[in-house]
């Protein structure tokens, strides 16, 4: 209950300083990876270049019509076992949590961690940090789920990602 507590009080206290990187420079994004892993980070550009790349072709239904692009990121999945994977030792731990993303401006979703799961739904939700030919972090970093038909899970300027 404890190690909760300190982890909770820490990504809030920290919460306003990977605001004020993202905001204060597109170019220099950061994501906090909190809750329910062994190990909380925090990814910047650099951190997430040097992680196993998947490219993704995305095309999702918007209020503005059909989008598609590239997208270039790390998969979330991975990102969770470089914090040492879940804090939870149960045989089927991948099935009992989910995955809180959340942007900037508040804007959050919520994902399955056995949606994700290379093992169960093996779904590459990707933690984008290029669009196409763009530069890297140009556009910050954006949650992308190919095979959604409409986009409204493709979460821009990803602050958070919290494991519950």
């Amino acid at each position: 209950m404890r190690r909760r507590f300190v982890a909770a009080l820490g990504a809030l206290l920290l919460l306003p300083l990977f605001a004020a990187a993202q905001a204060g420079d597109p170019a220099r994004p950061v994501v906090a990876l909190t809750g329910k892993v062994k190990q909380p980070l925090q990814f910047d550009l650099a951190r997430l270049q040097a992680l196993p790349a998947d490219e993704e072709q995305v095309s999702f239904q918007t209020d503005h019509g059909p989008q598609t692009g590239k997208y270039t990121g790390v998969l979330v999945w991975t990102l969770l076992a470089e914090a040492g994977g879940l804090a939870d030792t149960d045989k089927s731990a991948a099935l009992h949590h989910t995955i809180r993303v959340t942007a900037q401006d508040g804007y959050y979703v919520i994902l399955s961690t056995g949606e994700i799961a290379p093992d169960l739904g093996g779904k590459p939700a990707l933690l984008a940090y290029r669009r196409g030919d763009d530069a890297p972090g140009a556009d910050g970093l954006r949650l992308v789920l190919p095979g959604d038909k409409h986009g409204a899970r493709n979460v821009r300027n990803v602050l958070t990602i919290e494991v519950e």
